[in-house]
C-alpha cells in the first residue's frame, strides 16, 4: 500500500516511514491545496495529513471512489476533517490522542505566566532599547499563585492544566463540561461558560475544534469576565470569536490575553499584534522534538496496523 505523508517530519519518524512503508514525503510545510487533497483520496492508500488540510465534504465528493482508505490524522484534533463524509465514502480516520497532553498544558501555563507577568510586554521593551530600569511601579502585572482558574473543558489537556494549576500554584480550579469530572484533586464544575468567567482570575480554553464549539467564547463570555482578568486559548482558534476579542482588550474590559492559536490562522490581525496586553505565539503547543516525534510513531502504529488488517489503535 501507498502511503502519503503530507508534511515534513522529524528525522526519527521519517526514518521508520521509510523504512516500513512504501511511503511519497511531501517537502512543502504549507497546508494542502484542494487539488493535492483529491490526488491524496485518488492517488494513495493512506494519508497522513495534519491541521489545515481541510478534507471537507466537497473534497470527497469529488472523489467519488477514493483509492484512500485511512486518513491517519498527525494531531489529536481532527475537525479539519469531515469525519462524517469520510465514512460515507469508506475511509476511515485516526488521531493521536495523549501524546499531546502534556507539552499542550506546558504551553498553556507559559502563555498563562506571559500573561499574568507581562513578559511579552517586557521583552519587547527590553529588545527595543526602551527600558529605563528598574522601579517599584514598572510594569505591575498579576500575581498567579493562590488565584482562581477557569478551565472551558476538562479532558486530557484540560485535567494537566489543572493539575498544574492545582498543585504548582496552589489556585482554585472551575470548570465547564458535559459531565462531573473526577480528575484526582479538588475542581469545581460550574453550571456554564458565563458564570464560571465572572469568577476567575484565568479562563484557559481546552475545547475541541469543531461546529459545537466555534464561537462559545464570544461576547458575552468576554463581558462576563472581570477587568483583570485574562483569556489563554491553546485550543482552537475559532473557539474564541476573535472580533469580539480584541473589541474586549481594546477597551480594557480584560486585563490581557494569551493565544497559541487563532480563528483565521496563520493570518493573525494587525490590530490584534499591536495589542501590547497579549501574548502571541506561533501554534507552538506540541512543539518539542518527543512529542512530534511521538505524534509521528502513534500515526504509523495506525498505519501499520491497517495494512495488517488489525484494529486500529486510535480510531476516530
Amino acid at each position: 500500500m501507498k502511503l502519503w505523508i503530507t508534511r515534513p517530519m522529524t528525522a526519527a519518524v521519517e526514518a521508520r516511514a521509510r523504512e516500513e512503508f512504501d511511503v511519497d514525503i511531501r517537502p512543502d510545510t504549507g497546508v494542502l491545496s484542494r487539488a493535492e487533497m483529491q490526488r491524496a483520496l485518488r492517488d494513495y492508500d493512506v494519508v497522513m495529513p495534519t491541521l489545515g488540510d481541510r478534507f471537507d465534504a466537497e473534497i470527497f465528493a469529488a472523489v467519488p471512489a477514493p483509492r484512500c482508505r485511512l486518513l491517519a490524522n498527525f494531531g489529536v484534533g481532527y475537525n479539519h476533517i469531515d469525519v462524517e463524509a469520510a465514512r460515507a465514502a469508506g475511509v476511515a480516520v485516526t488521531n493521536t490522542p495523549g501524546a499531546v497532553t502534556d507539552a499542550t498544558a506546558d504551553i498553556a501555563m507559559t502563555l498563562l505566566l506571559m500573561s499574568a507577568r507581562r513578559a511579552g510586554e517586557g521583552e519587547r521593551l527590553v529588545r527595543d532599547g526602551s527600558w529605563e530600569g528598574w522601579h517599584p511601579t514598572q510594569m505591575l502585572g498579576q500575581h498567579v499563585t493562590g488565584k482562581t482558574v477557569g478551565i472551558v473543558g476538562l479532558g486530557r489537556i484540560g485535567a494537566a492544566i489543572g493539575q498544574r494549576c492545582h498543585f504548582g500554584f496552589g489556585m482554585k480550579v472551575l470548570y465547564t463540561a458535559r459531565s462531573d469530572k473526577d480528575p484526582g484533586f479538588p475542581v469545581s464544575r460550574c453550571a456554564n461558560l458565563s458564570e464560571m468567567a465572572a469568577q476567575v482570575d484565568f479562563l484557559v480554553v481546552a475545547v475541541p475544534g469543531g461546529a459545537d464549539t466555534r464561537h462559545m467564547v464570544d461576547e458575552a463570555v468576554l463581558a462576563a469576565m472581570q477587568p483583570h482578568a485574562h483569556l489563554i486559548n491553546i485550543a482552537r482558534g475559532e473557539i474564541v470569536k476573535e472580533a469580539a476579542l480584541i473589541t474586549a482588550l481594546q477597551e480594557q474590559r480584560i486585563a490581557g490575553a494569551g493565544l497559541d492559536v487563532y480563528e483565521f490562522e496563520p493570518e493573525v490581525p494587525e490590530v490584534l499584534r499591536a495589542l501590547d496586553r497579549v501574548t502571541l505565539l506561533p501554534h507552538l503547543g506540541t512543539a518539542t522534538e518527543e512529542v512530534r516525534s511521538n505524534m509521528g510513531h502513534m500515526v504509523l502504529d495506525n498505519v501499520a496496523a491497517f495494512i495488517a488488517g488489525q484494529k486500529l489503535p486510535n480510531p476516530v
